[in-house]
């Protein structure tokens, strides 16, 4: 099955995501956990986008296309903004955040943890940022 949601490039709009995010999934799967971290990774790639690809302008627009097997979730979120290219990011070690008291830049390292697949794709004008989980446990 397939969903999507349209949001303005607004922090405040990511309760929405979130809550959209978590009604598809419930209708899908019961492993509450699951659910969680994949709200939190969307959240988390959502609220980049929407911090560091458009400023945070309301006048422009991320879009979330969600599709759900019994087997594995695939989530696109595609914007116009200013592209992430994956192969300039570092991951930082745990010595590195403790050292420099980092309180940023980790939300990709969280994304990547929780999800089992995780790019970035360039298509004509648009950014795809594409989230898979596989899904042991359905309703």
């Amino acid at each position: 099955m397939r969903y999507n949601y349209s949001a303005r490039c607004s922090k405040k709009n990511l309760a929405d995501i979130r809550s959209f995010m978590s009604k598809t999934l419930n209708n899908h799967f019961k492993s509450e956990i699951d659910i969680h971290h994949m709200v939190l990774a969307v959240d988390e790639v959502c609220a980049n986008l929407m911090i560091h690809s458009h400023n945070c302008d309301p006048n422009k627009s991320i879009e979330l296309f969600v599709d759900v097997s019994k087997q594995e979730v695939i989530i696109e979120i595609q914007d116009t903004g200013n592209g992430f290219n994956i192969k300039n990011y570092q991951e930082p070690t745990i010595k590195e955040i403790i050292v420099e008291k980092k309180k940023g830049g980790l939300g990709l390292m969280l994304v990547k943890r929780i999800m089992d697949k995780v790019e970035f794709i360039k298509s004509n004008n648009n950014n795809i940022c594409r989230l898979k989980k596989k899904i042991l446990a359905s309703k």
